[in-house]
């Protein structure tokens, strides 16, 4: 199987570059097919690859050539495959294949279908490319190629100018922070002398815990998570991001691109382990960018924007578990995450092609028996979000929970008080979409429908895994083994070595389930009494709001915020130096010399009169002035 691991990013490099030259000249038949089938061929190698590490517990290395070899530094192109790995490959290329399939009828009518495909296939290309690095070059590379093809896929639309900002933004705001993945990555080269993870992550093993050049190291790279993965301070691309087409959303913002900082730290686990401080500024980064976010998405609107500060908050969670010291947990909730956020994404979508692509909740309402399939497994993703038993997100969210009580109480209660929030705004979005009386346009009401089969069959299949991928983290205490924990153990196996115990009696874990699924609970009910039993809808934007609301339903004025501290300083700066430095200074200058050769060229060219006598008398001149000066200038010396 070993010498078949190229072929699992190859095969969508492929589908890019066919469907890239042939989508003026294929039909959209075929180049969905290409598309989807190659993505699909990947998913299976990535079965076979599973499989094998299941089965040996071995990871495999293979190099494939010599890259860079700069006097110490030797930096082969070659690929790891371990328990990490193995399971990113399968989040990918399989939640990736739904999303094609999706896609098929959801971009049916749109003119750039083969490109849109072309773009799918390059994001599944680098994104496995990323995590399948067997070093921080190659991790790096697919890094560079997701923010890419984000800023492609985001700005798909580019004919509309808020369309092309927000993919603007996005890559600007990313550019931020692969500069700390970037100086982190030398700085390793400067402390270390190797980027391989075979040969780096024991000699961080062997280091003495909370080593300087450690905490330099993974606060650079944690720089570049936080705009990867949209935290505190470097969230607001993320719901701007929305511009792109829905499937976009679902592909980048769900299963794989905003993972990918999650991914970093969780493959750099032993340098996080080792640093004890940066693990206490991710979690409380990570706590804190998913109670903001939260606190956003209860007033708004649209619906994609909802889910959007839903996967910000969402992320928190995880970056939450990744500061504890709670990696499989963190990682349980990337797997979680992927299924029922790409299920709530491509739910979402379904509904805004239902309604003719308005995307407003307040003209929504009653849609759950016109939208039949839509609204059942959109409520699965929902209950799933929301952390209520047996659904994925129950597990996933409570092992986290778990492990910030035992680091800190004030961690785990601002994190169950988020978890009810998230509840709350999630129940919400679904009572406004689904319940109640349909508030759209009449032409609207006459044309709702279910989607098309190549919509519906990824929304069951997403569905599915939402209600049962959580069993593969059962705990001991609910009469599990935590699957996935053990599978994942000899990739965290030095950090258990670092890490204290976090293991709690099963009275406070039975105790912590309860409040969790109760929080939960009391806010699905309590949305259910305003915006079902009462009948509350989001006051229109011209109506005036309470003052708290407000804020949160223009996101706290964050990018305000940023535009008067940031943008509008720079702004002013780059107007001062273009009309003072360069037009007055720079351009005076240059042009100055110019125009003075240039006028005393006037008045010299002035002398050249064509009259020989006039010459003859300029000359006797001359002469006389050589004289006086050789007589008066020697007589002076």
């Amino acid at each position: 199987m070993n010498q078949y691991i190229w072929l699992i990013p190859i095969l969508p490099l492929a589908g890019f570059i066919i469907n890239g030259l042939g989508r003026n000249s294929l039909s959209k038949g075929i180049i969905g097919f290409i598309g989807s089938l190659l993505v699909l061929v990947s998913f299976g190698l990535s079965l076979a690859v599973f499989f094998q590490i299941k089965s040996t517990g071995n990871p495999v290395n293979v190099a494939y050539f010599d890259w860079i070899n700069a006097g110490p530094v030797h930096v082969p192109f070659a690929f790891l495959i371990d328990q990490l790995s193995s399971i990113m490959l399968l989040i990918i290329t399989g939640v990736g294949f739904l999303i094609h399939l999706y896609s098929i009828g959801y971009m049916h009518h749109d003119k750039g279908f083969g490109k849109f495909f072309a773009y799918l296939n390059l994001f599944v290309f680098f994104m496995l490319l990323l995590v399948l690095g067997s070093n921080y070059i190659i991790m790096f590379i697919g890094w560079e190629g997701v923010g890419l093809c984000s800023y492609l896929l985001i700005g798909f639309w580019y004919t509309n100018p808020s369309y092309a900002d927000a993919a603007k933004k996005a890559f600007i705001m990313n550019r931020i922070g692969d500069l700390g993945f970037l100086l982190g990555v030398f700085l390793m080269i400067y402390a270390f002398g190797t980027l391989e993870f075979a040969t780096l992550f024991p000699k961080v093993a062997a280091l003495k815990v909370g080593a300087a050049p450690l905490t330099a190291i993974t606060m650079l790279l944690f720089v570049g998570a936080i705009g990867k993965s949209a935290q505190l301070p470097l969230f607001t691309w993320l719901p701007d991001a929305m511009a792109g087409p829905t499937p976009v959303s679902a592909l980048i913002h769900a299963a794989t691109m905003v993972t990918a900082g999650i991914y970093m730290i969780a493959r750099s686990n032993i340098l996080y382990s080792m640093a004890p401080f940066t693990m206490e500024v991710v979690a409380i980064v990570g706590l804190a960018t998913a109670l903001f976010a939260a606190l956003i998405a209860l007033t708004q609107t649209d619906i994609k924007k909802v889910l959007a500060y839903s996967t910000v908050s969402q992320l928190g969670y995880m970056f939450l578990g990744l500061g504890v010291g709670a990696y499989t947990g963190s990682f349980f909730h990337v797997l979680t995450h992927a299924f029922f956020k790409a299920l709530l994404f491509l739910g979402a979508g379904s509904v805004i092609h239902a309604m003719s692509d308005e995307q407003d909740m307040r003209k929504m309402g009653g849609l759950k028996s016109k939208l039949p399939v839509t609204f059942a497994t959109m409520l699965i993703g929902t209950i799933a979000i929301s952390g209520i038993p047996p659904f994925s997100g129950f597990f996933s969210k409570d092992e986290i929970l778990a492990h910030a009580y035992a680091h800190s109480t004030t961690f785990y209660v601002v994190g169950v008080f988020t978890a009810m929030l998230t509840s709350f705004y999630m129940f919400r979005m679904m009572y406004l979409t689904f319940w109640g009386k349909f508030r759209g346009t009449h032409e609207q009401e006459h044309q709702l429908h279910e989607s098309p089969a190549t919509m519906t069959i990824p929304l069951i299949i997403l569905a599915i895994l939402s209600i049962v991928g959580g069993l593969i983290g059962v705990p001991e205490v609910l009469g599990g083994h935590h699957e996935l924990g053990h599978y994942l153990a000899p990739v965290f196996k030095a950090s258990a070595a670092v890490l204290p115990s976090s293991e709690l009696s099963s009275s406070t874990e039975w105790i912590l389930m309860g409040v969790s699924v109760g929080v939960a609970l009391f806010a699905l009910i309590y949305a259910y009494i305003k915006y079902v039993q009462n009948g509350r809808v989001p006051v229109a934007d011209t109506e005036e709001r309470p003052a708290l609301s407000s804020l949160s339903y223009h996101k706290f004025y964050v990018d305000e915020l940023y535009d008067f501290v940031i943008r509008k300083p720079l702004d002013f700066l780059s107007t001062f130096f273009y009309n003072v430095v360069d037009k007055m200074g720079i351009d005076g200058l240059v042009n100055g010399l110019g125009k003075g050769t240039i006028e005393t060229s006037k008045g010299l060219r002035l002398l050249q009169t064509g009259n020989v006598g006039f010459y003859i008398f300029v000359m006797v001149l001359g002469i006389i002035a050589i004289l006086l000066y050789s007589v008066f200038g020697l007589t002076k010396v």
